[in-house]
């Protein structure tokens, strides 16, 4: 099984946005982060679930647990539902992509646990301000 962590940074007027995603499992040790430009953290969090699936889809078709400290993100990949049209786009393409794996979840997790995702997100925000 594969853990996908996933992770957004935002700061600054206009907001700018980096995305993080730590993946370990199946032998591997995966950090990847992004500046993603002009975005609110609401929309770099799908920006980084959809970067996490995509980047997992490399390495399995198997299961793979996604984690994030999004209640927004979470909340809507297990309903399958988002009211906000600007995350729509997003989500449709995270739900895609999350077919490709045998089983695919996502679970809540505090910052405490999210830590990897955290980092690599803040460092790709603070290298491009």
């Amino acid at each position: 099984m594969l853990e996908v962590f996933i992770d957004a940074a935002t700061a600054g007027s206009p907001k700018v946005s980096a995305v993080g995603v730590f993946i370990r499992g199946e032998g591997h040790l995966i950090k990847w982060s992004e500046f993603v430009g002009e975005m609110d953290n609401h929309v770099a969090e799908f920006t980084a679930l959809v970067k996490g699936l995509q980047l997992a889809i490399e390495l399995t078709t198997g299961m793979v647990s996604v984690k994030s400290d999004s209640k927004v993100v979470v909340d809507a990949f297990e309903r399958e539902f988002i009211k906000n049209p600007a995350f729509k786009p997003l989500l449709e393409e995270a739900l895609t992509l999350s077919k490709s794996f045998s089983y695919c979840f996502i679970k809540w997790v505090p910052d405490s646990q999210n830590r990897a995702a955290h980092d690599l997100a803040g460092t790709a925000l603070r290298a491009n301000k």
